[in-house]
């Protein structure tokens, strides 16, 4: 896994510098130096504020499954999670089982109720980001002048998104379907791991069971509809209010809808599962659409090298050191997340 994010991070550091001398590193650190410390101080704020919405809207879904656990508690995890999927290629999740792993371990919960658990709270992420994607489809033909095959490609990853949430719920509420999945998982146990293959087999019936009703009891729940969602909601009005900031810092008044629809670009671009966090290419993303809306070259990169500082670094950095407090264990799991498709799955049933 070392070796794994070390060379997935000197690729996006490669990419990111090669767009840092198209755009200029001159007039990129002269607008660094007209930056306003207390719009920069304020959007890490805002940061934190958010990572602690994270925080209480797991905890109010943790709440449903009958898990009682602190903000003070939940909160170092949540860091770590998101630390992980940082550091882990993106698109994988990495930080969702680590989440879970330690709080099951941790709290003496079944694993398969708080992965249940990890898993609405990603979907409730899942649902504002669908809509606002949706909105940045439509809103992109009027700011931006993008090739079609852009425009598909992004249609093409919504639905994408759209249809795995569609089949997750269908799969929670349709005990049918939940049983087609488990026996296609069976099937491939069987077919590529002859030895141990009843042990492995009944952890996924027991996995997938739990995860079945833990998911049911979280969706009937209207705590979900009345707190949760809105709640996902705020979390993303949040993430676009601090980009803002960042832009006042420099002096510049951006529309929040470019800023909203250039982040979730950026964000769809992010799920590519090459570089952690979508590092390089991001910022690429990023510092491109703001120019083509008309901001300089040398502000949208010197606003986005400083936003990426906050939203992607601040959490890293945070999660990176609670890391030790829990243990090596983690570690291996979160090597386990790195691991190609490949490799032992029975240690990822563990």
């Amino acid at each position: 896994m070392k070796h794994k994010s070390l060379i997935f991070l000197f690729i996006s550091f490669l990419i990111l510098g090669v767009m840092l001398w198209f755009v200029g590193i001159g007039d990129i650190l002269g607008a660094l130096k007209i930056a306003n410390l207390w719009f920069i101080a304020l959007a890490v704020l805002i940061q934190v504020f958010t990572y602690y919405l994270y925080t209480l809207r797991w905890q109010i879904i943790n709440k449903m499954d009958g898990i009682e656990i602190s903000i003070k508690e939940l909160f170092p995890i949540v860091m770590v999670g998101l630390a992980t999927n940082n550091i882990t290629p993106a698109g994988r999740g990495g930080g969702e089982p680590v989440r879970a792993y330690i709080l099951s371990r941790d709290k003496g919960y079944p694993m398969e109720e708080t992965f249940a658990t990890v898993v609405a709270d990603k979907a409730l992420d899942t649902f504002p980001f669908v809509f606002l994607a949706i909105l940045t489809i439509i809103g992109i033909t009027f700011y931006f002048k993008l090739d079609l095959w852009i425009l598909i490609l992004m249609i093409v990853a919504v639905i994408a998104i759209v249809a795995c949430l569609i089949l997750l719920i269908y799969m929670s509420v349709n005990p049918k379907f939940g049983k087609k999945v488990d026996n296609w998982i069976i099937g491939l146990i069987r077919r590529f791991y002859k030895k141990n293959s009843d042990e492995l087999e009944q952890k996924v019936h027991t996995v997938i069971g739990g995860f079945q009703d833990t998911m049911k009891l979280v969706i009937s729940d209207k705590r979900i509809l009345h707190y949760a969602l809105p709640l996902s909601f705020i979390i993303w009005i949040f993430e676009i209010l601090r980009v803002y900031v960042v832009f006042l810092a420099f002096g510049a008044h951006v529309s929040p809808i470019i800023i909203g629809e250039v982040f979730i670009m950026a964000s769809l671009i992010g799920m590519i599962p090459l570089l952690p966090g979508g590092l390089g290419a991001v910022d690429g993303v990023m510092i491109l659409f703001y120019s083509t809306a008309g901001i300089s070259a040398s502000l949208s990169a010197a606003a986005t090298v400083i936003e990426r500082l906050i939203s992607f670094w601040l959490a890293t950095v945070i999660g990176m050191l609670i890391l030790p407090h829990y243990g090596s264990s983690v570690l291996d799991k979160i090597s386990l997340s790195s691991k190609s498709d490949d490799e032992s799955d029975d240690e990822l049933l563990e």
